[in-house]
């Protein structure tokens, strides 16, 4: 629901009718895009999604100074507080639920409610700073949870070999690493395409 600046002052409004789930829909699919702060999570729900997108994204206040980490981001104004949602329809009969997940730490408690029920997860990275990649990545493979790498394409970030991403992420040569610029549509839907057949790569039994 949100509120409608056309309507009357207090008017709650539901969502557009063009949001709906078509009655065609028999069957849904959820993942998750998850990274550090600012890597551009939101900036992919939004450039992908068919509907318009849900998201949770607060004005950063002095309140989060010397406990959020905004190294390589200071120009960033809002965050996200809870999650974003978006949707995909794969066939008629097939939708794709997005969520993103928060970057900074102190909200990575919602990360248990939201990996409920994924298959995978697309793991954004900013070049300019891998650091803040690390703890997202052990915590995906704690939980067991596949996943492949993004490296979004921000303008001033070094370009690094697919070797040396590899090796400085200490990922195994299976995991997909692919570019990836999250403000388009066609680059972030391939990127999800890519977890996708990743997905479908394990569940394929070896001859």
């Amino acid at each position: 629901m949100d509120f409608n600046d056309s309507d009357s002052i207090g008017t709650i409004t539901g969502p557009r009718a063009e949001d709906h789930l078509p009655d065609t829909a028999t069957a849904a699919v959820k993942i998750v895009i998850v990274g550090g702060f600012g890597v551009g999570k939101t900036t992919m729900v939004r450039a992908v999604s068919e509907i318009r997108p849900l998201t949770t994204e607060e004005t950063m206040t002095q309140a989060g100074i010397g406990v959020d980490d905004n190294y390589g981001s200071d120009s960033k104004t809002a965050t996200t507080v809870a999650m974003d949602f978006g949707r995909i329809s794969i066939t008629e009969q097939l939708v794709l639920y997005l969520f993103g997940t928060p970057g900074q730490e102190r909200f990575w408690f919602l990360w248990n409610g939201l990996f409920e029920g994924a298959l995978g997860a697309v793991v954004l990275i900013d070049t300019r700073r891998l650091e803040v990649s690390f703890d997202v990545i052990g915590r995906l493979e704690e939980r067991g949870v596949p996943f492949v790498i993004a490296v979004n394409d921000f303008p001033d970030a070094p370009c690094y070999p697919v070797g040396e991403l590899r090796a400085a992420l200490d990922l195994s040569e299976d995991i997909p690493i692919v570019n990836c610029d999250a403000r388009q549509r066609a680059s972030s839907r391939d990127a999800l395409m890519t977890l996708m057949h990743f997905l479908h790569s394990l569940t394929r039994t070896p001859a």
